[in-house]
């Protein structure tokens, strides 16, 4: 079963990963261990967070070459612009007391403030000089992905996008299949809230699985990557082994009606810049 998807800059991504986005910096690595034994390579962290210390530590801790762990870090909001973005990675990888990032994503484009490409160019300089691997964004809508691609040449290997039953975003991700552009879903079962829905525990009853694995899963055979978040091992197994199940048509076609105009449950990609926690 394929566990990786290929970049368009020729690196590879696991498809399913660890978002660490609620669990304490000081605990981190312990749960970083236990994905790690479950499987797990790819950990998905940001300044907001407050865990990136905690996450450099569970690469140290892991018992994996630095090679085998893939981290994802950010750029948050109040740090965009060419110059300061750079200093906000000099920051990450600082804290993370690693040598390298292998994904650093845009975290919002904030288009109020208009900085995003001048951000990009400051990411697109990180990745030519080694010290970022791959280089992205996230919650980028169609218009911000074609102005920096328009105005840079370059596209993002990675942009990571609310998706989850209730709120698929095709347009994005059409965008992003045009661009050679992955698709990564955060919140991918919704914070829960599909979970519930009878039409999903009747499909995945009928498959003999739990409902986190048949939401993951539809996402993954379809070549989204994920993030689920999850603190227990029990969890993380779970969400782990959806990689191991095939649906079939008429199971994918029943999360794909469940599309809902009214489904998001992230701030607006076109209007939001910080929150209180930042």
């Amino acid at each position: 079963m394929n566990r990786s998807t290929d970049l368009n800059d020729g690196r590879s991504m696991p498809l399913i990963g660890l978002g660490v986005m609620k669990i304490p910096n000081e605990t981190v690595p312990q749960a970083m261990r236990q994905a790690v034994e479950l499987g797990y390579r790819l950990f998905d962290t940001a300044p907001v967070y407050r865990n990136e210390e905690g996450v450099g530590r569970g690469v140290k801790a892991c018992g994996l070459p630095r090679d085998e762990v893939f981290v994802t870090t950010k750029l948050w909001n109040t740090r965009q612009g060419f110059d300061e973005a750079l200093r906000a990675f000099d920051e990450s990888i600082a804290t993370l007391g690693l040598d390298y990032v292998d994904l650093y994503l845009i975290h919002w484009p904030v288009p109020a403030r208009g900085l995003y490409v001048e951000s990009w160019k400051a990411l697109i300089r990180l990745r030519n000089e080694g010290r970022v691997r791959s280089i992205g964004v996230s919650n980028f809508m169609q218009a911000h992905l074609q102005r920096i691609i328009d105005e840079t040449g370059v596209a993002p290997a990675v942009n990571q996008i609310e998706f989850h039953p209730a709120w698929q975003q095709h347009a994005v991700v059409a965008a992003g299949n045009r661009l050679k552009v992955i698709t990564q879903a955060w919140s991918p079962l919704g914070r829960g809230a599909t979970l519930s829905d009878p039409r999903i525990i009747a499909a995945a009853t009928k498959i003999g699985c739990s409902s986190a694995q048949l939401v993951l899963r539809w996402m993954t055979q379809t070549g989204i990557a994920v993030i689920p978040k999850a603190s227990s091992k029990g969890h993380m197994q779970e969400n782990f082994d959806s990689l191991d199940l095939k649906l079939d048509a008429e199971t994918a076609a029943i999360l794909e009606a469940m599309d809902d105009p009214s489904g998001r449950i992230g701030p607006d990609p076109n209007v939001f810049e910080t929150m209180t926690a930042a």
